[in-house]
């Protein structure tokens, strides 16, 4: 496979073929591809690394979406991620931020280390009634997360079970192709997601609560300057998909991984302290979060490469965390490789707010999986999302006996 090839085939609709080979052939070429005239994929980890702290490069916001794509707020679901912190650009970003912050901080963040460890063991005992065969994304990877995120949100413990087929249909607009079907059911996952968190805003106007919701009701209740009506229904909804949607992918990633190497899984069983080095090789290699975008907003150099103002970049973080120039054998586990850094969250102003949370959740729950289950396997090869950007298996069927 030639770059050209590789580019034809991430750019392509997508599907449940792994981006590995694609990966490789771009970086023989170098770290930067010029694909057509505003269009470049950026694959070295040095380049995209720097492209995601460079203020010349800005994410997609609402002004960039009005100049090109007239009439784009009749995509509900677009509009939704446009008016959140994701699509923004300082200052609005930074106002953004700020606010929800001070629900992430690491002292919040590392007093839910017990809590986390508590869902963890009562999952696990749940999953032993499935000795024979179990889904760990569904009976883990995904009731795990979705448990934290809604409790920091303020979100009851019975609507649970409905979001995750709302994040999957309202993710489907992150990717760089999706059908007219995708949209209507993107669009459809945004207003049911408004309603929502609308509903729930005015529940805690009337009883606050010390959550997420409760805290940026108040910030735009203030002054109504702080954060816009769209903006506090934006963000409320990104920080739920987000907040369990990457850390599912992320310990479902690092499951299939492990049982595939078993001596790593075994090393993990006798030392749960090696959990940070295992979750950060996972990351690096199978990263939650293939890609993000950036537009040029003035001439810069990406990879030694001169971009135009205009240019769009499709930075690639899963190609740049398999860059052969900054790791060594880059397409081997390895968890015992020294000074990892992948750029799986980002980098920049819009490092992921809930990197320290989703990276807890594994670093907890893969030892106590692999030491209650010793005897853990796949039961069949699992198959990916038919996704390119969010990465991850549909389902994870396993055997918890012999």
């Amino acid at each position: 496979m030639n770059a050209a090839e590789a580019a034809g085939v991430l750019l392509a609709p997508p599907t449940e073929q792994e981006p590995d080979a694609a990966y490789a052939a771009l970086h023989a070429h170098g770290p930067v591809l010029q694909v057509s005239e505003p269009l470049y994929l950026v694959a070295g980890y040095a380049a995209v690394d720097r492209a995601l702290r460079d203020p010349a490069m800005e994410t997609f916001d609402a002004a960039h979406l009005e100049a090109a794509w007239p009439g784009w707020r009749e995509y509900r679901a677009v509009a939704l991620f446009a008016d959140s912190m994701l699509r923004s650009n300082p200052p609005h970003h930074t106002r953004q931020r700020r606010l929800a912050a001070g629900v992430f901080t690491a002292r919040r963040v590392s007093a839910l280390r017990t809590v986390i460890a508590e869902q963890v063991d009562e999952l696990l005992d749940e999953l032993t009634a499935y000795g024979n065969g179990v889904d760990l994304v569904g009976r883990l990877a995904y009731p795990l997360p979705i448990a934290v995120i809604t409790a920091l949100l303020g979100v009851p413990v019975a609507d649970r079970g409905k979001f995750r087929r709302l994040a999957e249909a309202l993710t489907g607009v992150l990717e760089m192709h999706w059908t007219e079907a995708d949209r209507v059911r993107a669009d459809a996952a945004a207003d049911e997601l408004i309603d929502y968190f609308g509903h729930l805003v005015e529940v805690r106007r009337e009883e606050p609560a010390d959550d997420l919701v409760t805290a940026l009701a108040a910030a735009h209740d203030a002054d109504g300057e702080r954060l816009t009506a769209d903006e506090l229904l934006a963000n409320l909804a990104l920080l739920l998909v987000a907040g369990f949607e990457t850390t599912t992918n992320l310990i479902g990633n690092a499951v299939v991984l492990l049982l595939d190497h078993p001596a790593y899984a075994e090393k993990l069983r006798d030392d749960a302290e090696l959990a940070p080095a295992y979750v950060e090789e996972v990351l690096r290699i199978d990263s939650p979060v293939q890609l993000t975008t950036r537009r040029v907003a003035r001439p810069a150099e990406v990879g030694g490469v001169a971009v135009p103002a205009g240019a769009e970049l499709v930075l690639l973080l899963g190609a740049a965390n398999r860059d052969p120039a900054r790791f060594d054998k880059p397409d081997v586990f390895d968890p015992d490789r020294q000074g990892v850094s992948p750029l799986s969250f980002g980098a920049g102003v819009h490092y992921c707010l809930g990197a320290p949370l989703a990276r807890m959740e594994a670093q907890v729950a893969l030892p106590a999986l692999v030491r209650r289950f010793p005897d853990l396997a796949l039961a069949g090869r699992p198959k990916r999302r038919a996704r390119m950007n969010l990465r991850g298996w549909r389902e994870l069927p396993v055997t918890l006996t012999r």
